[in-house]
């Protein structure tokens, strides 16, 4: 994949006398493997342009009170037209916060941290069958386990983040 976006077109006071409208430079190549995994493809762009947004904002839109941490609900009950409570900037730089886990999380190999010991499998032949038919069984060294609580909270973290993106994706804009 190449992807080249040039600065965004400039807007003179002639150009509209002329009905000119110089084009933003953009070129974009995806090939055949950039769909294979589009959403870790798609995750290498978004992480970069979310830190940048995160870091640079210089503005943030109403954040539903559901979509919010219980620590970040306000003290106004009910939202007005305009009326923002004192948590409004903290709940949309969450908000960002959880994005970015989401989509960082698809370069990291997560679940591995809820995985300990060592995996002994053997396989037994089951006997008396017309064909050669095998059965999986621990071995005398199998300690593996899982952390399925931790490495599911993990995951619905993962989930809440890709869902706010979805929710909160007309809002990405600084």
């Amino acid at each position: 994949m190449k992807v080249y976006i040039g600065n965004y077109r400039t807007h003179r006071w002639y150009h509209r006398l002329l009905k000119w409208y110089p084009d933003q430079k953009k070129y974009i190549k995806i090939d055949k493997w950039d769909t294979w995994s589009m959403d870790h493809t798609l995750a290498e762009f978004i992480v970069p342009m979310l830190r940048q947004l995160r870091d640079n904002t210089h503005s943030a839109p109403f954040v539903d009170l559901d979509d919010r941490p219980e620590h970040l609900i306000g003290t106004i009950p009910k939202r007005e037209q305009g009326d923002v409570d004192e948590y409004h900037f903290d709940a949309w730089d969450w908000v960002l916060s959880e994005m970015l886990f989401a989509f960082e999380s698809k370069h990291n190999d997560w679940e591995q941290q809820f995985y300990s010991g060592e995996c002994d499998i053997e396989w037994k032949l089951l006997e008396g069958r017309e064909e050669e038919m095998y059965e999986m069984v621990h071995g005398p060294n199998h300690t593996w386990e899982i952390d399925r609580e931790g490495r599911d909270a993990y995951q619905k973290r993962i989930t809440n983040g890709f869902r706010l993106f979805g929710r909160y994706y007309e809002n990405l804009w600084d």
